[in-house]
């Protein structure tokens, strides 16, 4: 099997809205995220992209959309940008904020996950950003749906040059699988020098 990457970026992200907004919900509602997803939340959410230096780096498998991973300016995300600026090593307007990877699990192994960090820095490197961060939620050890075995990807991480930022998290709040309403979960911030 092999997928195809394309990349697209500020309102030509526009026509993807729909299919990537599935697919976050779909990915997301696994471990650690256990998102109980809302389209309409999705589609705000992702239109936010269509008006940045954003980009989106999307897998294909023939016409199906099976990943994708995301980025833009930090000053453009506003949910986390006003939570970090004062914790980064530079000015906020120089960093380029990795919003999320999904892929299918089927799809898993081929490379696409590569392919979605070297697309995003370069498109960051493009607008002169200096550093690339990320936030991931960080879950008890003994969190009731956390499944055995269940492994982190920070070697992944580490390998692809971040590392996490001492002392630094972010918080996000969304509704979990089986709760009523919306909770604020605690991220760890990682960063890299572009």
């Amino acid at each position: 099997m092999s997928l195809a990457i394309r990349s697209y970026r500020g309102a030509a992200i526009a026509p993807m809205v729909e299919d990537f907004a599935h697919l976050r919900i779909s990915v997301f509602r696994d471990w650690p995220y256990l998102y109980d997803g809302d389209l309409d939340y999705e589609r705000r959410y992702l239109a936010d992209y269509t008006r940045s230096d954003s980009i989106l780096v999307a897998a294909f498998d023939g016409d199906t959309l099976v990943g994708g991973s995301t980025g833009l300016p930090l000053s453009d995300h506003s949910e986390v940008a006003a939570d970090l600026a004062h914790a980064l090593p530079c000015d906020a307007k120089n960093v380029y904020y990795c919003a999320e990877s999904v892929l299918l699990s089927t799809h898993r192994g081929q490379g696409a996950y590569r392919r979605f960090f070297t697309l995003r820095e370069d498109h960051a490197r493009s607008l002169n950003c200096t550093y690339a961060i990320f936030a991931a939620v960080i879950r008890p050890a003994d969190h009731p749906l956390r499944p055995a075995g269940a492994q982190t990807l920070d070697p992944v991480w580490r390998h692809y040059g971040y590392a996490p930022l001492p002392g630094v998290t972010t918080t996000i709040s969304w509704r979990d699988i089986g709760d009523a309403v919306e909770t604020p979960k605690p991220l760890q911030v990682w960063i890299k020098p572009l």
